[in-house]
């Protein structure tokens, strides 16, 4: 079996966990999944199946999110997991006033990751540290946030406020959580977010665990087909000798782009739509070639 599933993450499970569970589902070993989600955090995980695992760096990467930030609060882990560090009213925050520190975080900015993440320092993932009570600085990460878009307020003691984001691979939403409400001066952390896009897959169009076990049950489940999930990539095709010689992992002379301002890899196909790997535009020997970056055979 081979493919991808769009799973839609139940809120207490790890990434890891969701592998594990649709091993044990699939009863297949190889198994992998694309953009991590925080234990607290539903919505889509993309989950690769049998070699499509190696087709998960070629997914889209921009991703979306539905997230609510209460204010008046910090935390160790910039969501309401952590331990609170300071607890204090905010009921004197307007929305009028959020509204104006939100294009800050609009467009290419600069992220301190939260202190509990997997990102690593020395070999060592933050959460490992943090947990160990060593403290480390966070490296510094640039990311692209495309849209924030204010979905509802509600005011009181401790506000909220609910955001949909549309935004880069390596974005992370605890840190827009903690660093508006440190610009607000009132503290602020994540209280939930669902992820509602992820590498071209939907919310809405996602498994739950309960229902991929009846697919299974029932024999109907089948994997999302890489043509699918691998759409936003140009196309290339390839007949006769060229496709026997890229199924046997040469390179093919292709004049017909320029290296220079061709994508970066291509979905190739073959004449009869089936699935042939992914190309990439070199030059060699003075030609432009398509190089094959992965084969899929069978």
């Amino acid at each position: 079996m081979n493919g991808f599933l769009n799973l839609n993450k139940p809120a207490g499970f790890t990434s890891h966990d969701c592998v594990a569970k649709v091993r044990k589902f699939l009863r297949t070993k190889r198994v992998g999944h694309g953009g991590t989600l925080d234990p607290a955090a539903t919505g889509v995980l993309p989950i690769a199946i049998g070699k499509a695992t190696r087709l998960l760096q070629y997914l889209q990467h921009n991703k979306a999110y539905r997230a609510t930030i209460q204010f008046g609060v910090k935390t160790t882990t910039d969501d309401l997991e952590g331990e609170v560090l300071a607890s204090h009213s905010a009921t004197g925050l307007t929305l009028e006033k959020v509204k104006s520190y939100l294009p800050e975080f609009v467009g290419t900015i600069e992220q301190i990751p939260p202190s509990y993440s997997a990102v690593q320092v020395g070999g060592k993932r933050l959460y490992a540290l943090a947990r160990s009570g060593e403290r480390v600085e966070a490296p510094v990460r640039t990311v692209e946030i495309h849209q924030l878009e204010i979905l509802d307020w509600r005011a009181g003691d401790f506000p909220e406020l609910d955001l949909a984001i549309h935004c880069g691979t390596g974005t992370y939403i605890r840190s827009i959580a903690r660093d508006l409400g440190d610009l607000l001066n009132t503290g602020g952390t994540l209280a939930r977010l669902i992820r509602t896009h992820s590498s071209g897959f939907a919310l809405k169009d996602s498994l739950t665990f309960d229902a991929l076990a009846e697919q299974v049950e029932a024999n109907t489940f089948q994997p999302i087909s890489p043509i699918v999930a691998l759409q936003h990539l140009e196309v290339i095709v390839l007949t006769g000798e060229a496709a026997t010689r890229w199924c046997n992992g040469q390179r093919i002379v292709w004049k017909e782009f320029a290296v220079a301002e061709a994508p970066a890899f291509y979905r190739v196909m073959g004449e009869d739509d089936r699935f042939l790997g992914i190309g990439q535009p070199i030059v060699w020997e003075e030609e432009p070639r398509l190089m094959p970056k992965l084969v899929w055979s069978g």
